[in-house]
């Protein structure tokens, strides 16, 4: 992680895009067709290499993958015509392999220009796809690898699993790459660096709820206020946005969202559907103020967060977890069952949908009353995108959901209680959901709880920051419910509206 990102309160590994790194690393052999199964993968680069052999059809399974550049290797065979279903892709390169057939056409691939296909004398495109590809450059010199380094990628991926094995890639390349951004910004002109709007007049379309000092905001105050989108003002990384802290020249802060991926900036529907997000008030949620469109990409504007993420505070913050009281988790967890009672059961069309719910998407204010966040994000997708795509891709997305819980959208609801209900374990135990350098039998914090629950320990299962407070009745109390909201069979689980009710009455009778 950047030096600069190391104070920064939403910033957590968790969250950032995961990535493989491996370009410019004389690797040679075949592409293991298993990092198709590397589903939450967002960047792959394999560039540079003495790869060989055909890319793997596999690869179309990377259905997050949002850049893909295989240049410079030694591939051959077609381009598989399946990639053409990765519908986040904005980046894609085969130039100079040995390729052959035709570049598929459709999706994405009707977006990439031809400099993503040069240097494969055997490739042509169909008629009705115009680009015109340039001859390859004078053949360079590869070295060749001494043993076949892909062999050892496979095995480690096989023999200590792969989530060890891409954690571990994705730390040592974020510092590498990060550095060689520094540098390269350090040299850079500066009039590239502060790019200008051309009128000071150029006015943000902002909401009637957004506070009087926001009301004039204009696009270049709020590049002012992120250093035009400096990499030192990101404060969170999520799948689909880049969210950066905005100081203004008043003092005011506010989070501007910047949303990734191609999003079609001529869609009505995308100005209907952000309009349609802005009407969905609580306050356990974070509202949105306002938007705008600049250079291509759509920017969410919304207050600012103090204290950033519940995990933040309970997983990456040093010594947070200890400042986190039970009075002020059980505050939390109430707060955040009110704002998620809200959005599955508010009569605003089309009604609200929390993405991919969990505790770094639960924000803190200065008092630590909590706002959930990303709130109406699957909205905008889906205005962009078709339903049907839509409906598949969230529907696999929604964070620790067993596998045959997984009915699409229509079954959001309990999944959402389940989803509740590991972070009420999360605010009980202290623990993440998933703790990678954990014993086998004890990484999935659910199988753990419902373990210890079995053997009557469940005195152990509680923080030991909290022990010994004067609360374990109510932490039991609500440990038996969360443990409900986790329940195998989706019909035991309660409603939310069960669930608020429950969490309003633990603590209001005397210890």
């Amino acid at each position: 992680m950047p030096n600069n990102a190391a104070n920064h309160q939403y910033n957590h590994l968790s969250n950032l895009p995961p990535a493989i790194y491996l370009g410019n690393n004389n690797l040679s052999g075949d592409i293991p067709a298993e990092i198709g199964q590397l589903k939450f993968l967002h960047v792959l680069e394999l560039q540079s290499n003495g790869f060989s052999g055909s890319i793997p059809d596999e690869f179309s399974n990377l259905t997050n993958l949002e850049r893909l550049d295989l240049s410079r290797n030694h591939l051959s065979g077609e381009i598989p015509s399946s990639l053409k279903g990765l519908h986040f892709l904005s980046y894609f390169s085969v130039a100079y392999n040995d390729l052959q057939g035709p570049v598929p056409s459709g999706g994405q691939f009707d977006t990439f220009s031809s400099s993503s296909f040069e240097g494969n004398p055997g490739l042509y495109v169909s008629p009705s796809v115009q680009r015109s590809f340039s001859p390859p450059p004078p053949p360079t010199h590869r070295r060749s690898s001494t043993k076949n380094v892909v062999e050892v990628i496979v095995g480690i991926y096989l023999g200590t699993g792969f989530m060890v094995t891409i954690l571990t890639l994705w730390i040592l390349t974020w510092y590498t790459n990060s550095t060689n951004v520094n540098r390269a910004s350090s040299n850079s002109n500066p009039s590239t660096i502060a790019p200008e709007v051309e009128t000071d007049t150029e006015v943000v379309m902002l909401f009637p709820n957004n506070p009087s000092e926001f009301k004039n905001l204009t696009m270049c105050e709020i590049l002012r206020a992120t250093e035009n989108f400096s990499e030192a003002n990101i404060i969170d990384c999520g799948s689909y946005s880049l969210v950066y802290k905005a100081t203004l020249a008043n003092g005011s802060k506010l989070a501007i969202k910047k949303l990734l991926g191609d999003f079609d900036t001529t869609k009505i529907n995308l100005k209907a559907a952000v309009e349609a997000v802005s009407k969905y008030q609580h306050e356990n949620l974070v509202s949105l103020q306002g938007y705008c469109v600049y250079n291509g990409s759509w920017l969410l504007i919304h207050p600012f967060m103090e204290n950033g993420s519940l995990d933040f505070w309970l997983h990456e913050k040093a010594g947070g977890a200890s400042q986190l009281d039970w009075p002020t988790r059980l505050k939390i967890a109430k707060g955040a069952s009110c704002g998620l009672a809200y959005i599955q059961q508010t009569s605003t069309k089309p009604q609200p949908v929390l993405l991919n719910f969990k505790s770094s998407k639960i924000l803190l204010n200065e008092n630590f009353e909590p706002r959930l966040s990303d709130l109406g994000l699957s909205q905008l997708v889906l205005a962009n995108e078709s339903a049907e795509f839509a409906t598949e891709h969230f529907s696999s997305t929604i964070s620790d959901v067993p596998a045959n819980d997984m009915h699409g959208l229509v079954s959001t609801l309990r999944e959402d209680v389940y989803s509740f209900g590991v972070v009420i374990l999360e605010l009980l135990t202290g623990k993440r959901p998933v703790e990678v350098y954990e014993p086998k039998m004890s990484r999935e914090l659910v199988n753990w709880v419902r373990q210890m629950k079995s053997q009557e320990k469940e005195d152990q299962v509680f923080d030991p920051l909290l022990r010994g407070k004067g609360f374990e009745d109510q932490m039991l109390q609500v440990l038996d419910l969360a443990c409900m909201c986790v329940h195998q069979n989706v019909l035991v689980r309660p409603t939310i509206g069960e669930i608020v009710d429950k969490l309003k009455n633990v603590g209001t009778m005397s210890q």
